[in-house]
């Protein structure tokens, strides 16, 4: 029997990103297709301690190994803001956020408008041991929106390298130079090694 993980999402895109990464060595459930868990408070003052926090919360909860995930974008002219809030930094939807965000930027000169997405991934198991791996996208925001993909701040967040916003990649470009893809490729021995256990 194929070990199974528990990826702590409702996130259906998440989901497919992952069962694509393990291949059919692992089988990857969400929390979709299990019994309610109460969702943990995402407190931590780091990605690394809400990922671990939710991680260890889901691992317990459901008897699985269970991994999950924490990311945002950190703008150095806000001394890293929004950071771990990004998600709840304005009111509304994706589109007020980065509103929000390119109003706070309103007036910075280009060169200072440097950025970073980042993601922090955690495995834990239940009774204890979680491995932390984490991931980072360098880039920048721009002065307005550009692209029709992604989520978030995608259309804002410009890579040089690329010449492109992260809304105007493929989602095979993306996982290629995104924050999750990296953090996803850390990981992988480590879920791939649950076959080993499973």
């Amino acid at each position: 029997m194929k070990p199974r993980v528990l990826f702590a999402t409702t996130n259906a895109g998440k989901v497919k990103e992952l069962r694509g990464l393990v291949g059919g060595s692992v089988e990857v459930v969400s929390l979709k297709d299990l019994p309610p868990i109460p969702e943990p408070v995402e407190d931590g003052e780091t990605f690394e301690a809400n990922a671990e926090k939710k991680a260890r919360a889901y691992a317990e909860a459901s008897g699985l190994p269970a991994l999950a995930d924490d990311s945002g974008l950190c703008v150095d002219a806000l001394g890293g803001r929004p950071g771990v809030h990004s998600a709840r930094y304005a009111e509304g939807d994706d589109r007020a956020r980065y509103l929000k965000l390119l109003g706070e930027l309103e007036g910075v000169p280009e060169a200072q408008r440097t950025a970073s997405f980042r993601c922090a991934l955690c495995l834990a198991f239940p009774g204890g041991k979680a491995l932390v791996e984490v991931g980072r996208c360098e880039g920048s925001i721009l002065t307005g929106p550009r692209g029709a993909h992604g989520f978030g701040y995608d259309p804002v967040f410009f890579i040089p390298a690329l010449g492109k916003t992260m809304a105007e990649l493929t989602s095979e470009e993306k996982s290629g130079v995104s924050h999750r893809g990296e953090a996803f490729r850390k990981m992988k021995p480590a879920l791939l090694a649950l076959q080993a256990t499973g």
